[in-house]
């Protein structure tokens, strides 16, 4: 038998050859982990992106599903509108549209209150029209109207009825959402639906009615259509809640819709829940506020406040001695920039309440208590 003797260099290079050997194959196997890891994370992301993009896509159908949802409820509070009661099926009829009065309205309370264009509507404790739903006709009075803002409520009776939600005009962004619901051209056309945009806030048109020059301030621009009929009918935001009232349309214009911002009528609506009664305070005074400057010939130049354009004869601001080119700051310590906002400001009062304005005259700051006055 033959014995081979192993020197001890012999080992110790064997044993490092050995470990070598181990550290190659453990390097391989830790480059290998690592490369099929980063394969693995990276089908991971695609499978999670593609898993992402899924739900982004499932939720945006479920937001359209749901304004879809909330539209077609807003449609059962959308009402028609007419002076002349209905008795025909069709809107073909020797009578115009403009001599019917067809218009569009929203029923903003079970109880039957309505709002729509004053235009639409007709004067206060005048009647017209109302046509519901399903096709029933009730005879509604006109319990408050306004010309100059072109907005007015209507009240018909007879049970509980459908109505829609109020938003808040003033949280409306630009460039969002909005849907116009009304009758464009007449009752065989009712509820149409139309989408657009915000395109600006607080925009001011000039026109001539009856010989003289109004203007409606604060309003709220849209790309959304609306036509004709569509007066009156409830611009919605994209929560489903009523954010403004259509109203007049530039026709000159492709695009380019106006409606009257909602807040302005909340102190309104909300008494006439309340007390199913409203009394209307009056001031008494035609005021304009800064957006209306670029409509004026004369140079007007003021940093804050709204420009008392002309006193009412006879009335609670001439009684408590406002003037002609006073502006006013603040009312009851409420800062005013806004005609919508002294309005919405004098509709929370009732007749016989006494405010405070402060004002500016002459560059001079003056505080008046003013009683106001019944509206007539």
């Amino acid at each position: 038998m033959e014995y081979y003797h192993i020197s001890k260099k012999q080992a110790i290079l064997k044993i490092i050859i050995a470990i070598c050997i181990l550290g190659v194959g453990f390097g391989t196997f830790v480059v290998s982990y690592l490369a099929f890891d980063e394969i693995e994370k990276e089908e991971m992301s695609v499978v999670q992106g593609i898993r992402t993009s899924a739900t982004i896509q499932q939720a945006d159908r479920k937001e359209e599903t749901t304004i879809q949802e909330k539209i077609e409820q807003i449609n059962h509070a959308v009402v028609g509108i007419s002076k002349l009661r209905n008795t025909e099926s069709t809107i073909f009829r020797t009578e115009s549209t403009s001599e019917l009065g067809l218009g569009s309205g929203i029923l903003v309370s079970e109880k039957g209150y309505i709002l729509t264009n004053a235009h639409v509507a007709g004067g206060k404790y005048s009647n017209c029209y109302v046509t519901l739903d399903l096709g029933n006709q009730y005879k509604a009075d006109v319990i408050w109207s306004d010309n100059n803002l072109d907005l007015a409520i209507l009240k018909i009776s007879g049970g509980l009825f459908p109505y829609a939600q109020i938003g808040n005009s003033e949280e409306i962004k630009i460039a969002s959402e909005v849907y116009a619901i009304g009758n464009p051209i007449g009752y065989e056309f009712q509820k149409t639906v139309t989408k657009g945009i915000v395109s600006a806030k607080d925009r001011t048109i000039k026109f001539t009615e009856n010989n003289q020059e109004i203007y409606m301030s604060n309003l709220i621009q849209t790309d959304a259509t609306i036509n004709p009929g569509n007066s009156g009918g409830p611009l919605i935001n994209a929560n489903g809640e009523v954010v403004g009232i259509n109203t007049i349309k530039i026709t000159s214009a492709e695009g380019i819709g106006f409606a009257v911002p909602i807040n302005l009528v909340k102190p309104i609506l909300a008494k006439l829940e309340q007390t199913n009664q409203f009394e209307e305070a009056s001031l008494g005074i035609f005021a304009f506020d800064k957006n209306v400057l670029p409509y004026l010939e004369e140079e007007l130049n003021w940093q804050a406040g709204i420009y008392v354009e002309n006193v009412i004869a006879g009335s609670a601001a001439e009684k408590a001695g406002i003037f002609k080119k006073d502006v006013i700051t603040h009312i009851d310590g409420k800062e005013m920039q806004k005609m919508c906002h002294l309005r919405e400001y004098i509709y929370t009062k009732n007749p016989g309440d006494t405010i405070t304005i402060k004002l500016l005259r002459r560059n001079t700051e003056k505080e008046i208590s003013v009683t106001l006055e019944k509206k007539q």
